[in-house]
Parts: structure tokens; sequence; C-alpha cells
């Protein structure tokens, strides 16, 4: 399983300057660096330029950084690619990905940077197990809009199915599950819901379309005061009770078992993680 936040995670054209300029400082955990919907059709040859010397250039941290391609089927994708392949990033992302032959694909044009996956369309949330189990899957995106157009669905609540199935392939693989955007970036009160909901789910980070939204996000995608002070006596007293030779312990008037305990330890390393990044 991967070992670093990824609470929030920005879409930045990859053609706008000024908007690559600001991202190096803003307090997000990835940054999603777009050559896709992001970019009209007649500035994406120009973009590929643009993102490979902003990212030459640096300035962007500790942030996990990841570039989105135009699809493989597109006349852009596979110069893409090859301009990709030879950037300054962590990760490459590829939209609409329905199986692993489009995987495959994109291997063979980029060898050795980690690939990430767009779960947007039905035929790939239906794959979603073996997108996942790929041996260059390293992470999933949701692409809730999309998913939605496809499905012809209203509400997120017709595609909790669908969300459910990319987390269960994402745990199921170790990698990292990112949840979809919310577009209302002026309505804090609703992305606070929305994260909240994608949290509990199991989400590790959402993807954002906006700064505004980002405060909020990583508020809620890293663990709270209470949290990580529940953590720390749930290992506190389950110590003391393996001392006395006992399996169990109890906080707060509820058992505490090892499997908390593995729980509690991963809560008190990410939020260590978190304040390495914010330092950094």
């Amino acid at each position: 399983m991967h070992d670093r936040p990824f609470r929030s995670a920005l879409y930045i054209p990859g053609s706008k300057d000024r908007a690559l300029d600001k991202a190096r400082g803003l307090p997000v955990d990835a940054i999603l660096f777009d050559l896709e919907d992001a970019v009209s059709p007649d500035a994406k040859v120009e973009a590929r330029a643009t993102l490979a010397s902003a990212l030459e250039q640096g300035g962007y941290g500790p942030r996990f950084k990841v570039v989105r391609i135009n699809g493989l089927d597109t006349e852009w994708g596979a110069d893409d690619a090859a301009a990709v392949a030879a950037m300054d990033c962590d990760a490459v992302l590829l939209p609409k990905v329905n199986s692993t032959a489009d995987v495959d694909a994109l291997a063979a044009l980029i060898p050795d940077l980690p690939i990430w996956a767009m779960m947007e369309t039905p035929q790939g949330i239906l794959n979603a197990a073996s997108i996942a189990a790929h041996p260059r899957m390293a992470g999933f995106v949701l692409g809730t809009n999309d998913l939605a157009k496809d499905l012809n669905a209203r509400g997120r609540a017709a595609m909790v199915t669908s969300l459910q199935l990319c987390l269960l392939a994402a745990k199921a693989a170790g990698i990292v599950a990112l949840d979809g955007v919310y577009n209302a970036f002026k309505d804090e009160d609703g992305l606070r819901a929305e994260c909240t909901e994608g949290r509990d789910m199991g989400f590790d980070g959402k993807t954002l379309i906006h700064p505004a939204q980002v405060a909020v996000t990583n508020a809620t995608f890293g663990p709270s005061d209470d949290e990580i002070d529940l953590a720390r006596r749930q290992i506190e007293a389950f110590d003391a009770a393996e001392a006395e030779g006992q399996g169990v312990a109890v906080v707060d008037g509820r058992i505490v078992e090892n499997l908390h305990i593995v729980t509690a330890r991963a809560t008190l390393a990410k939020a260590d993680a978190i304040a390495a990044l914010e330092t950094s």
C-alpha cells in the first residue's frame, strides 16, 4: 500500500503558465497536470511544451506530479505519451480506461513511469479488478462526470455501485483510489459532505477543480485531532494489556483488538506523513 497522503489532487491545465506557476504554492498533496479536457484542441500541441518547461523548472516541492494525457485513440495521445516519458513527473494518467489492453498500449509507449487510470466508463468499471491488478497500475481516479453521462445517471447515489467496485479493486491491489470532482466549487458545505462520504467509503482523497476546494478536502481526508488522540490512547492501552498477558484492551468503553491497532498505527503514520509534507 502507498505510504504518502493523497488527500487533495488538483487538476491544473497544462497549457496555462499562470496556473502552472500558482500550483507551486498550493497546499495540495498531488497535482494532476492536464493535457486532456482542460486544453482546447488547438492548444494541445503547444501545451506539451508548456508543461514540460514548467516541470523542468521545478518548484513543486513534495507534491505528487501526475500528467493526464489524451486517449491513445485520439490524434494527440501517442505524442502526449512520448512527451510525458521525458517529463519530470511521478505518474501518467490515462483517460477512459476500458480494459487492461488500454494499459498495455500505454505501457509499451512509456516503459518506466507508473500508470494511473481514469475510471469513467461502464466497461472500465466492470473491468476494475483486472485493471487494478495490472503490474504497471498504481492509481485509480474516478471520472464521475463522464461516468454519470454514460450511465445517464442523476446524482451521486446512482453511481455508488461504480464507486465501490473501483474501491474494492483498488484496495485489493493496494493502489491509490481518488474520488471524483465536486463541480460546485463555491459550495463549501456540499463539498464537505461529499468529501466526508468519500472518506467514509474508503477513498484516499478527492480530485479538485479549484484551489478554493483544497482546505476543506485536506481537513476532511486528514485525521482529525480527536482521531489522532484516540489512536494514541488505543495503542497505549493495548500495549499495556499485552504486557499483562491480555489480548484485548478497553478504551472509551469499546473493545480494542489487534485489528484496531493496525488502523490506529496507520492513522498516526498518515498524520506524520502529512506533517512532513507540510513542513517540507
